[in-house]
């Protein structure tokens, strides 16, 4: 069951960031940095740099040993936030911890308020007795990662991050990077974990805010399998508003913090929500075998944000049937649009077919044409332009994408020749279509 989180006392208030003169420099730091991106660049490489209060969560996530040495990477460090948020837990808790963390950024444009955030950080540690100690290194991640060039040595107790957030080319460089070291990454911030496991100890911890992608569906399935395979997750935290965290970059991906330790096994696992990053949180605990089913062989990771959804993933677990067992597919819509621009038509033209996008589900039918600022039509100029057609014939659509604030999170139409037209059909990318070996449906089916 849910509770709510005690409020929170002045002592406690580092979990938002809210009373330390550290974060509050840092904050300024990372809000000058922000500002002086060029938003094409910043969009080009993701980059999207951690707002005070939410790099106090991801700190406050930590298991901080009592004493002793600590080594961290903060990969990708940006402005440096990350680290004063743990060098600022660190100095209020750990008298007897000594830090050494590793801040790898490849932008050579934060590099001096990068390099302005870590002198803060060494100073508070001074003040504290707290010996810490901070290298930025400005190099790529992966390059200084792995290969033959690496220029930082793995074995750290832990790294904590906010990785950006691009999608990969299926031949990028990194992709290529990553598969050699037997991962399979569809973007960057996979990389960013991946490496992550690849660096942390045996017993130590990746804490990372990330988009909630990840945790299911095919596109991630190696990935995910490799990451459970090596590491056991014990807190996740998610957001009930997906603009909010970011809400001065403009990130609108559903994101999630999640820590997690390298070969260790948690029979319980700590779900946490908030609406965003400045309030208190809802807690539950729940067995790790509830998160990821043992015999899933997907691996998906159920993050459960409410009993009603615990309710509905519990039904969803006890259905009999695989669409394999009913001998369906599921496949995304075929058009691209952007990439298949010569053959959009605004409106349908004589010998065209219909073109379908997400807009066009209206209350469990299709509605087309409509006006909904999207191309209608789709022409085939060439004969190789005909693959992006489905035959005729009956089809259940669902939108790939949807948001906490809808009423429903999935949406679902049919297709129906008698209704629609009985000709071949164009579906957008945005789309997920149920078939029968490429064709349409059994109607009763559908």
């Amino acid at each position: 069951m849910w509770r709510t989180l005690p409020k929170m006392s002045e002592a406690d208030s580092r979990l938002v960031g809210m009373n330390s003169e550290l974060l509050h420099q840092a904050e300024l730091i990372r809000v000058e940095a922000t500002n002086g991106l060029d938003p094409v660049v910043q969009s080009a490489r993701g980059q999207f740099f951690t707002p005070e209060r939410a790099a106090a969560l991801l700190a406050d996530m930590v298991d901080l040993p009592q004493s002793g040495s600590y080594r961290v990477l903060d990969p990708g460090a940006g402005s440096g936030m990350l680290t004063a948020a743990l060098v600022d837990r660190v100095c209020r808790e750990r008298s007897d911890l000594s830090v050494d963390i590793v801040a790898i950024e490849m932008d050579h444009t934060l590099i001096p308020a990068l390099t302005q955030t870590v002198t803060l950080c060494e100073v508070e540690g001074t003040q504290s007795d707290n010996q810490i100690t901070v290298h930025v290194v400005e190099d790529d991640v992966i390059t200084a990662l792995t290969g033959l060039g690496a220029t930082v040595d793995p074995g750290f107790d832990l790294v904590i991050m906010n990785p950006p957030y691009c999608k990969l080319a299926a031949s990028s460089s990194e992709r290529r990077a990553l598969s050699a070291l037997g991962w399979e990454c569809p973007n960057l911030y996979s990389v960013f974990l991946a490496l992550g496991v690849e660096v942390v100890n045996d017993g130590g911890q990746m804490v990372a805010i990330t988009p909630r992608s990840f945790a299911n569906g095919p596109y991630f399935g190696q990935f995910r399998k490799r990451l459970l395979s090596q590491m056991s997750i014990s807190w996740v935290h998610t957001f009930e508003s997906r603009s909010s965290v970011f809400s001065d970059t403009g990130v609108l991906q559903e994101n999630l913090v999640m820590a997690a330790t390298k070969g260790s096994r948690y029979d319980v696992v700590r779900i946490t929500s908030s609406r965003d990053h400045r309030d208190c949180s809802s807690e539950r605990l729940i067995a790790y075998n509830d998160l990821v089913v043992p015999n899933d062989p997907e691996q998906f990771i159920r993050i459960t944000t409410s009993d009603v959804d615990d309710d509905a993933s519990r039904v969803m677990a006890g259905l009999p049937s695989s669409l394999s067992d009913l001998d369906m597919s599921v496949s995304t819509g075929r058009v691209v649009d952007f990439r298949a621009r010569d053959n959009l038509l605004m409106d349908p033209e004589p010998g065209s077919s219909p073109l379908i996008y997400p807009g066009n589900l209206i209350e469990g039918t299709v509605s087309w044409p409509r006006q909904i600022g999207k191309a209608q039509g789709f022409s085939v100029r060439e004969p190789n332009d005909a693959k992006a057609l489905m035959p005729a014939g009956y089809y259940v659509l669902i939108k790939r994408f949807s948001s906490k604030e809808e009423r429903r999170r999935i949406v679902a139409a049919l297709w129906d020749p008698r209704i629609n037209g009985d000709q071949p059909i164009a579906y957008e990318n945005h789309l997920n279509v149920f078939h029968h070996k490429g064709s349409g449906l059994n109607p009763e089916v559908a």
